[in-house]
């Protein structure tokens, strides 16, 4: 009779943590989907088309230098905690080569992650 108590408690005990477990899956499954449909949402309302953030350079935690390509123009700008400073424009034969070509190629495209990590993956050394 005990014998037969015991595995009956394990049985419970089976059958909760399969139940916890698939809880689990399901709460993983619908943080995944609601993530991509909050992305996809966002990405679709603000779609600029004029204004692109070429490069960022991190000066300090709070402080930034950017260049933005506005229409056709290319201004480098100040960023502080507080403030956007207006530092100088420049022209597209003053901006890097490496740095237009990264422009030229990224204009309205979006990497997904295997194509993130497979980048990452080729920087790696080889052994």
């Amino acid at each position: 009779m005990i014998l037969l108590g015991i595995s009956t408690s394990s049985v419970n005990n089976f059958i909760q943590l399969l139940g916890i477990l698939f809880i689990f899956v399901l709460v993983l499954v619908l943080t995944y989907f609601t993530t991509r449909w909050i992305a996809s949402y966002q990405k679709g309302h603000s779609f600029n088309k004029n204004l692109k953030v070429v490069e960022t350079l991190k000066l300090t935690t709070n402080k930034y230098i950017q260049i933005v390509k506005a229409g056709g123009v290319y201004l480098v700008i100040g960023i502080g905690k507080d403030e956007i400073t207006f530092l100088t424009s420049l022209t597209k034969e003053q901006l890097n080569e490496d740095t237009l070509q990264e422009l030229e190629k990224d204009s309205g495209t979006v990497e997904n992650f295997s194509e993130v990590l497979k980048k990452f993956k080729e920087h790696l050394p080889k052994k």
